[in-house]
């Protein structure tokens, strides 16, 4: 068997000299050669930098998740202010990512507007085949969205849940204060009453006046609080319920993405459909013509025979 020979330098005698024949300068030629060994990179679409771009900022999220996953869990190395800043910028980058995806699938729809021909119907199976990979990168995308904001939903409950902890016992204690506070002084009164006779009538009348502004402060102030508590309470679980209810409607819209592409290979099943009837029907007349043409000859030929006998 003959060895290969390697014609490398042969092709490159022959670009040289089909360039010098154009006129090509130095520079040009130069650069042509060039070509050869680096390579330029090729161009990427608007909608592979716009996917990229979506892909970075989701990997900053979890970055940022798991630079700050300590500060947001120990409440001894950050304030509660600390805290919601942190929720907050979580937040945002979660917006933000959000809003990329839906960019990057109002171009996919944008596309296959315009992609569509006669009833709706793809023109390119070329073209069928990248949206469906474009489809395919934003499904991608949204569940490495929806696995970033779930981690964080994790620290949240925890989060809520120490809340809610911290709250139930300090609200029991502020209720046997208030009990306290309000059988001293009855008790007070008693032993008051002894020694009434060594005491004016008006300093009597306007101590219990001052005693009975203070129970009723008191007994404000423990309403007041245990109001502001539930309030407090009430505002951390309608919070965590609505970071939930975000998250399954990322959800949704990842069944949605599903059953979009389930309905895009459902119409490639219809449209196979329609050529294979199509050509069932070809087929159906291509079979009646020659059964038509055969007896049309088998009629002739027995005319003839009797004709001929």
């Amino acid at each position: 068997m003959a060895r290969a020979r390697d014609r490398t330098e042969d092709f490159k005698d022959a670009v040289r000299h089909s360039a010098r024949s154009l006129g090509y300068d130095e520079a040009k030629l130069a650069s042509v050669m060039a070509s050869f060994i680096i390579h330029k990179p090729p161009q990427r679409s608007p909608f592979s930098k716009a996917a990229l771009k979506t892909l970075e900022s989701i990997g900053e999220l979890e970055e940022f998740l798991s630079k700050h996953r300590k500060d947001y869990m120990d409440l001894h190395r950050t304030t509660e202010k600390e805290r919601d800043s942190i929720e907050h910028e979580v937040s945002v980058f979660v917006k933000t990512c959000q809003e990329q995806i839906d960019v990057l699938k109002n171009s996919i729809n944008q596309e296959e507007e315009t992609s569509k021909g006669w009833l709706g119907i793809t023109t390119s199976k070329a073209n069928a085949d990248t949206i469906a990979h474009k489809h395919g990168v934003v499904l991608i995308l949204s569940e490495k969205l929806h696995s970033v904001s779930a981690q964080f939903d994790k620290l949240r409950a925890v989060r809520f849940q120490e809340a809610i902890n911290r709250a139930m016992p300090r609200r029991k204690l502020n209720r046997l204060t208030k009990k306290d506070s309000i059988e001293t002084p009855k008790s007070d009164d008693v032993e008051l009453g002894e020694p009434s006779e060594l005491h004016n009538e008006p300093l009597r009348v306007q101590q219990q006046l001052l005693d009975d502004e203070t129970r009723a402060l008191q007994v404000e102030l423990s309403n007041l609080l245990d109001t502001v508590q539930e309030t407090e309470t009430k505002m951390v679980e309608m919070s965590a319920l609505n970071h939930l209810v975000s998250t399954h409607v990322l959800q949704q819209a990842q069944q949605i993405e599903h059953l979009y592409e389930q309905a895009v290979e459902a119409t490639k099943n219809v449209e196979l459909g329609n050529k294979e009837l199509s050509q069932a029907i070809q087929r159906n007349s291509s079979s009646r013509t020659f059964l038509i043409l055969f007896l049309f000859v088998l009629t002739f030929s027995v005319l003839f025979l009797d004709w001929y006998s």
